[in-house]
């Protein structure tokens, strides 16, 4: 059976044979609808970005992970586009033509003279400021001194918008205009250096900064010749900007006439004409107002030919629409009033009451969204109608939208009216719908990054509605469009948008109480502030979603966190002594596991706290050096330890001089101390061993540095690399509790514990591990006590050339130099 290719058996049925021919075949498409409520798994949509040094690759599952960037990986040089390739790409950005019939070309009355001025200012290399108040036409005339200057830079004419952008957006957004570099994010140094060389004429519309930060847009690009159209209450440019300020009023009365007349295709009677003039004056000749007023018109006249013209989808029922227009011009039609003075200068509750269904369902999400006006190929499943594409052609020959950007968006005052008039009373559920589809279709794998950075603003707006939380479901639903939004807008490069999602994200799931979805958010904020070169924003962000994901035993998520947590570390440049350039201290490492002893760990039993007492002694040792660290000196050794084992070192060093003051009075006692049983030791730590306060390596007599001892015998090294010195008598003699190198009937076998002072006939060869020796001091006379215990050589070798406390026995001269005797240490 297979797991993966399910066969007829399966389901209860016999393979009738073709099974194998079956499972060879490829696997069907997913349905385009969900069978019985399932809906078919789609793909993760992992993408990867380079942006300065790293490696951002966008996972919309686990979270961004960041790496820097491998040799292989790092992406071409940009490359300036060229003629042809701006063109097609500014064709792009445009605001799509809204379906329906094409909207009649109005003339750009009165600018004639302000067109020319601009023209010759950005001639001579000259950043113009143009300031009027909104709704007075600075669009239109910036669309046509654009066209003028087509061939004024080699780097032609760069068309921005500066609505909800920061200064970094518009860099950045200046950069794409001139170079092709595909998922490409350039660091700032790189940014500065191409921005240098760029030398065109930026149209910039809606800009919503001045002062410093213009100045700093200014100074990135000095090649550069602005066209910068705000409003007056944008905050001015310093004095250093060298800006030329050309300030855009309204029209005049005749001009103003002029334009209505293009609007309704048809000349005004005399009250018209005296509806206008009175407009004119009270709205101080905007041009917006007048193309408002003449959609009112417009519709006065199929008004006056049939009251009933409308259809419930607002178009003349039966009749052309062009038929009924013709017949709203004769003097034969019903009398309709004119719309009052107020009706005109705020004409968007009548124009919109006057409107299709869809029209005004539109309207009604364009609200709820903040003015961001959907696209129109999401308007039929927003709206619920299969032509509700068309209400964007209706809005827009009512003067209703404006463009921006690449999108639509409400007119200036439009919104304020709409929800005067109560088209925001819905606003929280229109929103809810909008957040619900936005995020079914910003996950979907056929929605490219790019598609979906165009609907960057109406999907913040729709969060941003949300984000209270105060209705119900609303902050999940917020949860749910930025899970599925924000690594589109990262794979599509608008960081501004992402770090925008990621903050929202972020407050919905806490309001949700979703923390697996916070821990997420979280994470992918302290990548972003990695790759923006904010490494105390993105540690902070990255420690909180580690601990997060930890409480869930998200084991794959934590992972995440944690690389990019440790390449945080790695970037952030720590001076020596745990501290960051900030001064901020970095604690240190901690470790789950315990550190090994410098000398290895002994076998016999566990580490108790030193005491001076006859059992403990035992537990003192000689620090044994590591391998590879010739010259490191035993305190050393025991410092490199774990902190624990100081205790226990120090308290060892101390009973090391104990035990040397009494085996140093043991020595001196009478000569036949032996047949009392007392012993010494070869290694001894006295008042002259070396300044450390360890256990040195020489015996306690004086013995030359070529190994022999004072009274010129050679020493023989034992097995386990101790000296055996023969007496000066000749007759050494040693005590053994193992098997010697020749065993013979008469000796003790191993396990076995000689009495002391019991010489033998020759000098024998003892293994490493015998029984140890303790004493205990007294303040009146040394009393030694043997108490062997027998250890296993096998499980704790002794390195060579170094006897310890748990090595075996050795021989030594006596302190009267007339006989060896056997020492147990």
């Amino acid at each position: 059976m297979d797991p993966i290719h399910r066969g007829p058996e399966d389901f209860g049925h016999d393979n009738d044979g073709h099974g194998e021919e079956k499972s060879r075949r490829t696997q069907p498409r997913a349905p385009l609808t969900s069978d019985f409520g399932q809906q078919p798994t789609q793909q993760a949509r992992v993408v990867q970005v380079v942006s300065g040094d790293f490696l951002l690759t966008v996972n919309p599952v686990d979270g961004s992970e960041v790496e820097l960037c491998p040799p292989g990986e790092q992406p071409p040089v940009p490359v300036r586009r060229t003629a042809a390739e701006r063109t097609d790409r500014e064709r792009a950005a445009t605001p799509p033509v809204p379906p329906g019939p094409p909207a009649p070309q109005l003339p750009l009355l009165e600018r004639q003279e302000e067109r020319e001025r601009l023209v010759r200012l950005l001639a001579r290399g000259r950043s113009v400021r143009l300031t009027g108040p909104a709704g007075s036409g600075r669009t239109a005339l910036l669309g046509a001194v654009a066209a003028d200057c087509a061939d004024l830079a080699p780097d032609g004419v760069v068309r921005l918008s500066g609505l909800k952008r920061t200064v970094t957006d518009l860099l950045y957004g200046l950069f794409e205009a001139v170079y092709d570099a595909p998922l490409l994010r350039p660091d700032r140094a790189l940014l500065l250096e191409k921005l240098r060389s760029i030398g065109a004429v930026v149209v910039l519309d809606d800009l919503e900064f001045g002062g410093v930060a213009l100045d700093e847009l200014l100074d990135a690009t000095p090649e550069c010749a602005f066209l910068i159209a705000t409003t007056p209450d944008v905050p001015a440019p310093t004095a250093d900007a060298h800006l030329e300020e050309v300030f855009l009023a309204g029209l005049g009365r005749g001009a103003s006439v002029a334009l209505l007349e293009q609007v309704v295709e048809r000349s005004l009677t005399d009250d018209e004409a005296n509806w206008a003039g009175d407009l004119w004056f009270e709205s101080e000749g905007l041009p917006l107002r007048f193309v408002q007023a003449g959609a009112l018109l417009r519709q006065r006249d199929m008004l006056r030919a049939d009251p009933t013209a409308y259809d419930e989808r607002g178009f003349a029922e039966g009749r052309p629409v062009d038929d009924v227009f013709a017949k709203g011009a004769d003097a034969d039609g019903e009398d309709v009033p004119l719309p009052s003075l107020g009706e005109g200068a705020a004409p968007a509750a009548l124009l919109a009451s006057r409107l299709s269904g869809p029209a005004r369902d539109t309207l009604h999400f364009a609200v709820a969204l903040g003015g961001e006006v959907p696209h129109q190929a999401h308007l039929p499943a927003l709206v619920g109608d299969t032509h509700a594409d068309a209400a964007l052609g209706e809005l827009a020959g009512c003067g209703l939208l404006s463009p921006a950007g690449s999108r639509y968006r409400l007119a200036p005052g439009v919104v304020a009216q709409l929800e005067a008039a109560g088209y925001g009373e819905d606003a929280d559920d229109r929103a809810r719908t909008a957040a619900q589809h936005y995020a079914w279709w910003a996950g979907h794998p056929s929605v490219t990054a790019a598609r979906a950075v165009a609907e960057a603003d109406a999907i913040v707006s729709a969060m941003t509605r949300l984000v209270p939380g105060e209705g119900a479901g609303q902050a999940s639903a917020a949860v749910l469009l930025a899970r599925s939004a924000a690594p589109a807008f990262a794979a599509g490069l608008h960081w501004s948008g992402w770090e925008k999602t990621l903050r929202l994200g972020q407050e919905a799931a806490r309001i949700a109480g979703e923390v697996a979805e916070e821990a997420y958010f979280h994470h992918e904020l302290g990548v972003l502030a990695l790759c923006n070169g904010n490494p105390d924003r993105a540690r902070a962000e990255l420690e909180t979603s580690i601990g997060m994901r930890g409480a869930l035993a998200d084991k794959p998520g934590a992972v995440a966190g944690r690389r990019a947590l440790a390449l945080v570390a790695d970037r952030a440049g720590m001076l020596p002594g745990g501290r960051t350039p900030a001064g901020e201290e970095i604690p240190a490492a901690r470790y789950d596991e315990s550190v090994s002893p410098p000398g290895g760990i002994p076998a016999a039993g566990p580490m108790v706290l030193p005491r001076m007492s006859e059992d403990d002694t035992a537990l003192i040792s000689r620090v044994v050096p590591a391998s590879g660290t010739d010259g490191f000196d035993g305190r050393k050794a025991v410092l490199g330890g774990a902190r624990r084992n100081l205790v226990a070192a120090g308290a060892g060093v101390l009973l090391a001089a104990v035990l040397g003051t009494v085996v140093t009075l043991g020595m001196t006692s009478s000569s036949d101390a032996r047949d009392g049983g007392s012993v010494s030791t070869e290694q001894t730590a006295g008042e002259d061993d070396s300044e450390n306060g360890l256990p040195a390596d020489e015996s306690a007599d004086d013995s030359t540095p070529g190994g022999a001892s004072s009274s010129g015998s050679p020493s023989t090294p034992g097995p386990s690399g101790s000296q055996v010195t023969p007496s000066g008598s000749g007759a050494p003699s040693s005590e053994s509790s193992g098997p010697s190198d020749s065993p013979s009937p008469g000796r003790p076998t191993s396990g076995s514990s000689s009495s002391p002072g019991t010489p033998t006939k020759s000098p024998t060869r003892t293994p490493t591990k015998t029984p140890t020796k303790t004493a205990t001091p007294t303040p009146t006379e040394p009393e030694p006590t043997d108490t062997p215990t027998p250890t296993d050589p096998s499980t704790e070798p002794t390195p060579p050339g170094i006897s310890d406390s748990a090595s075996g026995p050795s021989t030594t001269a006596s302190a009267s130099g007339t006989s060896a005797e056997p020492v147990v240490a």
